[in-house]
């Protein structure tokens, strides 16, 4: 590891100059970051994490660094790695080595072995609450670093891809310690993967390509959250909007949202633009590749960079070149030409920004929430997935709606009753 840092703090980022414009960044997340504002004060107070060692391997952006010191002042001591070898910002990591002395190893651009030297390295803090985002640092600590399991209580996962991963391992029987899955909380997936992803994504590709959505063809593979919200808002952006799916259910509801639906070996001769948000393997291969028209734009939002077929892409090509940032054409042997966004991996945070931090203020309360419960009720947990509790959910869900000065109505005693009966009819 070539660590470009001049501080004593062990870490390895990219270089400690761009500090100075982390600081600003993550100044400027955390005023669009109300829920874990509240939550952190709390924290201040009661140190309900004092003393636990945190090892998180999650997107090293303003919006984590803004939980990041939201658990070291609770009272973790806490180590960043990245999740995705695109998604670090260099200037934050920066800043949180230099002003808030958190250890973080995470390159923008770094390579595989990079990137898995990096989660060692995290696991080299003998953390005893994991939060990930993909589950490659629970993988890793199952499979390569199975000494530093003995100290871990608990874990939280971030995103569909790992909770995916994690209840396979829970169903083979090997997951060693219990993890809630954040993803799974309302206030996560119905506004982070549906608003978050849906905006971002959309940005990465314009950020990518400047290319005008409005009159195109949209491709979007996978009608779950996050394919219901990028599917809304490329509709918004103009674009005849095409869905593909392999659930009916989802299928039909994404016809009746009013979207094109089809098989992709037939949206694959109608796009002009591709997005992939399945958490699935080789959904784009190569007998679409070779309907495509010529100038194709292909890109993925789902966290993993399978869900496109680059190999297949690269042996149907006869050269291939950079023509922006994030843009690589892909020059076809019959003279057709692809244009690969973003090395095949999560677009909303390769070329842009990631979501929103109005949007992630929910997603990292319910982390800093999970992870003081794990704290106080590790030692009843089975070794399974868990759902974030309600009453945790809920917490966060009033105290965003209170953030935006929004009032709701309350049940009366009456209407509970009601509610909770059955012999009252018509």
């Amino acid at each position: 590891m070539a660590t470009s840092t001049t501080t004593t703090l062990q870490s390895d980022i990219k270089s400690i100059d761009f500090a100075d414009l982390g600081k600003k960044r993550i100044e400027w997340a955390n005023q669009s970051m109300k829920v874990l504002q509240i939550i952190r004060k709390e924290f201040i107070k009661n140190q309900p994490l004092k003393g636990i060692r945190i090892a998180a391997c999650l997107h090293v952006t303003a919006e984590t660094a803004n939980l990041a010191i939201c658990l070291r002042d609770g009272g973790a001591d806490v180590v960043l790695c990245a999740s995705n070898p695109l998604s670090t910002q260099d200037d934050v990591a920066a800043s949180l080595v230099r002003d808030h002395n958190i250890s973080v190893f995470a390159i923008k651009g770094e390579d595989n072995d990079t990137y898995y030297n990096h989660i060692l390295a995290a696991l080299d803090h003998k953390p005893q609450i994991t939060m990930d985002d993909g589950a490659d640092l629970v993988s890793i600590l199952h499979t390569k670093r199975t000494d530093a399991l003995a100290d871990v209580i608990g874990g939280t996962e971030e995103t569909t891809t790992g909770v995916i991963r994690l209840r396979a391992m829970a169903k083979e029987g090997v997951l060693r310690y219990p993890i809630i899955a954040v993803n799974d909380a309302d206030t996560k997936h119905l506004f982070d993967n549906r608003y978050g992803t849906g905006q971002s994504t959309i940005d990465g590709i314009v950020r990518a390509t400047n290319f005008l959505l409005a009159g195109s063809k949209f491709v979007v593979a996978g009608y779950g959250w996050c394919g219901r919200g990028l599917a809304s808002r490329a509709r918004g952006q103009g674009a005849e909007v095409i869905v593909t799916e392999v659930d009916p259910t989802k299928a039909i509801e994404a016809t009746m949202d009013g979207f094109r639906v089809m098989a992709m070996i037939d949206a694959a001769k109608l796009g002009d633009v591709f997005c992939t948000v399945t958490g699935n393997k080789n959904v784009l291969t190569k007998d679409h590749f070779e309907v495509m028209k010529d100038g194709a734009i292909i890109s993925n939002s789902g966290h993993f960079n399978v869900e496109i077929d680059i190999p297949a892409l690269e042996k149907m090509s006869s050269s291939k070149r950079t023509t922006r940032n994030f843009v690589d054409e892909y020059s076809l042997k019959d003279g057709r030409k692809i244009n690969l966004l973003g090395e095949g991996r999560l677009i909303n945070l390769a070329a842009a920004e990631g979501h929103p931090p109005s949007v992630m203020d929910m997603s990292f309360a319910d982390q800093a929430l999970s992870c003081e419960f794990m704290v106080k009720n590790y030692a009843t947990l089975e070794k399974t997935v868990y759902k974030v509790p309600d009453e945790l959910d809920k917490r966060v869900a009033r105290l965003k709606l209170e953030s935006m000065g929004i009032k709701i109505d309350k049940l009366t005693p009456e209407q509970e009753e009601y509610l909770a009966g059955w012999s009252e009819g018509t």
